[in-house]
């Protein structure tokens, strides 16, 4: 089953980054990224550019409303995530747990949904399972 590792960050997390140097941030996130690679668990994942390059799309109205980042009031910020392949929900925490990221930082980790998870009769999911196969094929 798959697992995604959402990393999120506060201020707090944000202040105290700031502190290790860049190069070191680097090497343990490599190293953490090379030990799941190793274990053949890692599916997948990406760090996140700073919030000013980013927007948010609402749609509170009839129109989307499309507005420039930052986010003004923010408690956490998603900054990446891991996409992960194991075996159990207590596996993927395990994984969580050994991630290299320090006060005021947090790791959402949630299911990601599979086919099983809706009716296989079901028009679009059927288009689905297609479009996933088209998309492995671009990726050969």
């Amino acid at each position: 089953m798959k697992y995604m590792l959402i990393m999120r960050a506060t201020d707090e997390a944000i202040e105290a980054s700031k502190s290790v140097p860049f190069e070191q941030v680097i090497e343990d996130m490599g190293r953490y990224n090379e030990s799941m690679m190793k274990a053949g668990v890692l599916v997948g994942g990406d760090g996140l550019t700073d919030p000013e390059e980013g927007f948010v799309v609402d749609f509170s109205s009839d129109t989307p409303l499309v507005t420039d980042g930052p986010y003004g009031e923010t408690k956490e910020l998603f900054n990446g995530f891991w996409l992960l392949e194991v075996s159990s929900r207590e596996e993927a925490a395990e994984w969580a747990k050994r991630a290299p990221l320090g006060p005021g930082s947090k790791l959402e980790v949630r299911r990601v949904s599979g086919p099983e998870d809706f009716p296989a009769d079901n028009e679009w999911i059927q288009k689905e399972e297609g479009w996933r196969e088209e998309l492995d094929a671009r990726k050969s």
